[in-house]
């Protein structure tokens, strides 16, 4: 009987140990995995604006080329609201001009 005692007690101490072992052995990877964790994101912090470039150079073209088109648009209206207003002057003063010749009219 003692001998059954002591082989349960040793086997017991050995699985102590074995889980003693597996919890340090998880620490270290829980430990190891923070610093990986603290790495990347360290990494990403550095290279953020890098990642950004691509994106904010489309944006960048993207609004000169809205920019452009406003532009050419506000040309286009100014051109016909120039030529709106001559055709008109022209119209006023052919209409004054009569009257002044033809205050009867």
């Amino acid at each position: 009987m003692e001998d059954v005692i002591s082989r349960l007690l040793n086997a017991e101490l050995k699985a102590e140990a074995i889980v003693g072992e597996a919890n340090s052995r998880r620490e270290v990877l829980i430990n190891d995995a923070r610093g990986q964790a603290q790495l990347m994101e360290q990494q990403f912090e550095t290279n953020r604006d890098q990642l950004r470039a691509p994106f904010f150079k489309e944006a960048e073209g993207r609004a000169r080329e809205a920019v452009a088109e406003l532009n050419r648009k506000y040309l286009d209206r100014q051109r016909n609201l120039r030529e709106l207003a001559a055709r008109h002057e022209q119209e006023a003063t052919a209409a004054a001009l009569a009257l002044i010749l033809d205050p009867g009219r």
